[in-house]
């Protein structure tokens, strides 16, 4: 499976979980689909169930938080209102602490909160500590297109039921939408590519744009380590740019930043050039306000000129 990067199977054991799901295969594999919610609490009397199974139909998203940190409470929150709007492409489930330790504990939780990704049972990435909210989404939407076409997916009565509240904000993004949903990326992002050229100050279709091809090339990407990779061969532009990518999936935009940009500070020409549109299309995957995007355009304008 073609995943953002990973972390080690090391750091969280669920084969025994996975086993015992599968194990009640059947009707429970099913996952009851008209019940599925957006967002779920765990406990350890439905762990199998709303996390294993369930990343075995959609990936699924799990905070393991604290009510007494404001900052878990606030990416808690951030969470559900995506989940809500997320048409059961993806479910977040949380796990509390403070209330169940050893969930956290199974998972090798280090510090809080702590959110990582699963499908078919296997962790995808993880972070830890509060990420900025909107930050969130393009996570989530990395992770939701690497797994497109790899999973079970729910059943018809559940995903019609989270089509029933679809409510595109622009209705000429539906196409691309649909193309994005069948893995059709190129006709996705000749949509956007349309809108831009009658509106090129459109930024929703600018952003969409730059999110489609960000989403292409993690499903595209071929496998092994790109941040070990372009680690191992610090001027080396296409390894430095493939890194980046694995970078912000995993939720390190600052990172993935500062490579491209000590890479732009060394390079010339078109190597330049490929890297500072590289950077802008980045940019454009978080608000312009993200302290980390201004830093970064301000020490690439340095380097540029």
């Amino acid at each position: 499976m073609t995943t953002p990067e990973r972390f080690s199977n090391s750091a969280i054991d669920l084969e025994g979980l996975k086993k015992q799901a599968e194990a009640k295969a059947g009707s429970a594999a099913n996952g009851g689909g008209a019940g599925v919610a957006p967002t779920v609490v765990v406990t350890r009397d439905n762990i199998e169930q709303e996390v294993i199974t369930r990343s075995t139909q959609v990936p699924v998203v799990v905070q393991v938080g604290t009510g007494r940190s404001p900052g878990s409470e606030n990416m808690r929150a951030a969470f559900s209102d995506l989940a809500a709007k997320g048409k059961l492409k993806w479910v977040f489930a949380y796990i509390d602490a403070d209330t169940t330790p050893e969930l956290a504990q199974m998972l090798g939780v280090q510090g809080l909160p702590t959110v990582l990704a699963l499908a078919g049972g296997q962790p995808l990435t993880s972070f830890e500590g509060e990420q900025p909210a909107e930050q969130l989404p393009g996570w989530i939407d990395a992770i939701v297109r690497a797994c497109e076409g790899k999973l079970e997916g729910l059943p018809e009565s559940a995903a019609d039921g989270a089509a029933d509240n679809d409510q595109p904000s622009d209705p000429r993004f539906v196409a691309a939408e649909q193309a994005l949903d069948e893995g059709r990326f190129d006709d996705a992002i000749g949509i956007y590519d349309d809108v831009l050229a009658q509106e090129p100050a459109n930024r929703d279709a600018r952003k969409a744009r730059d999110a489609a091809r960000f989403s292409k090339r993690l499903a595209t990407a071929g496998g092994g380590d790109a941040v070990a990779a372009a680690d191992a061969d610090p001027t080396d532009v296409d390894k430095a740019l493939a890194a980046a990518d694995a970078e912000i999936a995993a939720g390190h935009a600052e990172a993935a930043f500062t490579r491209l940009l000590d890479v732009m500070v060394t390079s010339a020409g078109e190597d330049k050039n490929t890297l500072r549109i590289r950077l802008v299309e980045l940019f454009d995957l978080f608000e312009a306000t993200d302290p980390r995007v201004i830093a970064a355009r301000s020490r690439m304008a340095s380097a540029l000129y």
